[in-house]
């Protein structure tokens, strides 16, 4: 009787008016202690009113229903197909919203309902691989950005390959305590093509400089992350390097002349395909030809093989002893001493390779000289005098 008295009073009702009562009409459907009767009635209601013309009504609906394991699932449904204001509260805060339910809402959902599902409070494994397929970058940042979200690998993977030249996407990213070492070199190859990009689109310099200095800045980063990358990643790592096509002799040849003697062999032996053991035991034996047909197995360039061979000769005889920095930058001694050698040849096909070699030279040399004037800072700080002093001009200590 009461309900049928509601559905007159609706046909007269102002929106407003028709809003405040089916949130109470809702809420008695919740909490009171109706009939069967009254149950059914009510919620027959609460089916017509999905089709009054007013979002203010549908809105109403929403958020009694929103946080409720008794609400009626019909409803529930539907309002999550409704427009974004109506559905809003549903789509971010129903339990009765099933991951299926959730992840056709994000393929055919608008960028508003696709964040509102990624603010989630709980975000399953399902839901953030739906956001991280097809899910715009708005609604991919707010899922990262979500202590709730359970993000699994395979999802961060393709965020990084959709959005990770996109800065904020990039920052938060790098922040997380789960990117593995193949994500965080990805990264880096992107905000190395998104400098590239940046330089040329300003005419800085050509498009072709640009490429070689993002390609020769991302190897020296990649070695970087490599050398502060545990043993069980560097496989991972070298396998995202190859397939990204990045598993270059350039990268390869800077990792042995900074002496991260792991990067090489496991790269030698991804290439290879052979086992890293049996590649190890090729590059620190004393004969060559063990190594020269590693090479060659490894598909390299022939004209490369020359500054391989030095280093790994140097590398046997002790040069990269005592040298400081550890793996993660090129050693001056190493690269003038293959550069020597290559230069013996007196092959003007090497020239290129030469021409390679005198860069990496003059980088060793830099970065030698900055730590060298890092470390005579420090000595300075160190042995500093009291603060009661000062130089003079002819540096004569005055109180």
């Amino acid at each position: 009787m009461i309900v049928r008295q509601f559905l007159q009073w609706l046909q007269t009702a102002s929106p407003g008016n028709r809003a405040d009562a089916t949130s109470a009409l809702a809420r008695a459907y919740l909490h009171s202690d109706l009939s069967a009767d009254d149950l059914a009635a009510a919620e027959g209601a609460m089916v017509m009113l999905l089709d009054d013309p007013s979002p203010l009504v549908r809105r109403a609906l929403a958020e009694v229903f929103a946080s409720s394991q008794k609400a009626p699932p019909i409803v529930v449904h539907a309002l999550a197909c409704d427009q974004p204001d109506v559905a809003e509260p549903i789509l971010a805060r129903s339990p009765l919203l099933p991951d299926a339910e959730l992840v056709d809402c994000i393929a055919g959902g608008s960028v508003d309902t696709q964040t509102i599902v990624a603010r989630r409070a709980l975000v399953s494994r399902a839901v953030s691989a739906a956001i991280a397929e097809v899910g715009c970058a708005e609604a991919c940042l707010v899922l990262l950005e979500n202590d709730g979200a359970e993000i699994a690998p395979f999802s961060l993977d393709r965020i990084v390959e959709r959005f990770g030249h996109l800065a904020p996407i990039r920052e938060t990213l790098l922040g997380r305590p789960d990117l593995n070492a193949a994500m965080h070199q990805a990264l880096l190859a992107k905000l190395s093509q998104a400098l590239a990009g940046f330089v040329t689109a300003r005419h800085w310099i050509k498009q072709d400089h640009a490429q070689h200095a993002a390609r020769e800045a991302c190897e020296k980063a990649t070695i970087a992350l490599a050398a502060e990358t545990g043993v069980d990643e560097i496989v991972d790592l070298v396998a995202h390097l190859r397939a990204s096509g990045q598993l270059t002799a350039g990268l390869v040849l800077r990792a042995l002349l900074s002496g991260h003697v792991l990067l090489v062999e496991t790269a030698l032996a991804e290439l290879s395909g052979m086992p890293v053991e049996r590649v190890s035991s090729y590059v620190h034996d004393r004969a060559l030809n063990g190594f020269a047909a590693l090479y060659a197995a490894a598909g390299l360039p022939e004209i490369a093989y020359p500054a391989f061979r030095e280093a790994i000769i140097a590398m046997r005889e002790g040069v990269l002893l005592g040298e400081a920095g550890g793996p993660a930058r090129l050693k001056r001694r190493m690269v003038e001493r293959v550069a020597a050698g290559c230069a013996q040849e007196m092959r003007d096909d090497l020239e290129p390779l030469m021409a390679l070699l005198r860069r990496l030279a003059t980088e060793a040399a830099r970065d030698e000289a900055r730590m060298f004037c890092e470390d005579l800072v420090a000595r300075d700080r160190y042995n500093a005098p009291p603060p009661d002093y000062h130089f003079t001009v002819d540096d004569r200590l005055v109180a």
